[in-house]
């Protein structure tokens, strides 16, 4: 004879529970078997408008979608589901096809499978983001003994939301395009440093022009004979013999110098 903790996982016969756990577990239940029912229903309608669109008995869909005729009535019916490539074949058999929208109702693209995948021909994870392996690269001592990808991404989502914050969410992985390979971004990153050093001597050298222009105009020589302020004390330091502070050895002159001038 079975006691009540062999029919029961709490030890409790089910008409010894309360009511309410009873009621509160039955209506979860339900309320999950509604929600699938309306989703097989608002299916069963959309089998239904394919039909009707592409004007095919449940029959000659079945036929051109290899599956039965059964299959087919018990989708409309509700009473069960059809895989997603299945209805998408009877949406293109209609001119239809089958799209992800947002809440506003714009159509939301699929990924790209184009994008960047990793060393072993595989994508990376989609709720992740790919960049490139020269930025921000792990500054563990695993740095000196692994080879830089050329992609790689932060499995910390943490991270990964802090340079979100800083750059904006990227639409879709990154696809590969000339100039991506880490030699080819690293001798574009020193061409471009190269070329903002020459544009500063540009700008340098147009304000020196200016600067030159200036004191024609104002009728001063362009080269005014340099003139020198510093005390004899400054002299000895050209000549000294004792010990010297590494500043003075570059630069001599005392610490209260008002000329500090580079005649010397």
């Amino acid at each position: 004879m079975h006691g009540p903790a062999a029919d029961s996982p709490d030890g409790a016969c089910p008409q010894d529970r309360p009511d309410d756990a009873r009621g509160g577990a039955e209506d979860g239940i339900l309320a999950g078997v509604d929600e699938q029912t309306a989703a097989r229903r608002r299916l069963g309608a959309l089998v239904r408008r394919i039909r009707r669109t592409a004007d095919l008995s449940q029959r000659e869909l079945a036929r051109a979608l290899g599956v039965s005729a059964g299959a087919v009535a018990q989708a409309e019916s509700g009473a069960r589901d059809l895989p997603a490539t299945v209805l998408g074949r009877a949406a293109e058999l209609a001119g239809l096809r089958f799209a992800l929208l947002d809440a506003s109702g714009g159509e939301v693209p699929a990924m790209d499978d184009a994008a960047v995948r990793d060393r072993g021909g595989r994508l990376f994870p989609a709720h992740l983001d790919p960049r490139h392996g020269d930025v921000a690269w792990w500054h563990g001592p695993e740095r000196y003994s692994r080879e830089r990808p050329e992609y790689t991404y932060d499995r910390d989502r943490r991270e990964r939301d802090e340079l979100r914050t800083a750059v904006g969410v990227p639409p879709d992985h990154h696809v590969p395009r000339p100039g991506d390979s880490l030699e080819e971004r690293a001798r574009a990153r020193a061409e471009a440093a190269a070329a903002a050093w020459a544009a500063r001597q540009r700008l340098a050298f147009a304000h020196h022009l200016l600067r030159q222009r200036e004191r024609l105009e104002l009728g001063l020589p362009l080269f005014p004979d340099p003139t020198c302020s510093c005390p004899p004390a400054c002299d000895d330091l050209l000549f000294a013999d004792g010990p010297q502070s590494p500043r003075q050895r570059a630069v001599p002159h005392v610490e209260d110098c008002p000329c500090r001038c580079d005649i010397a």
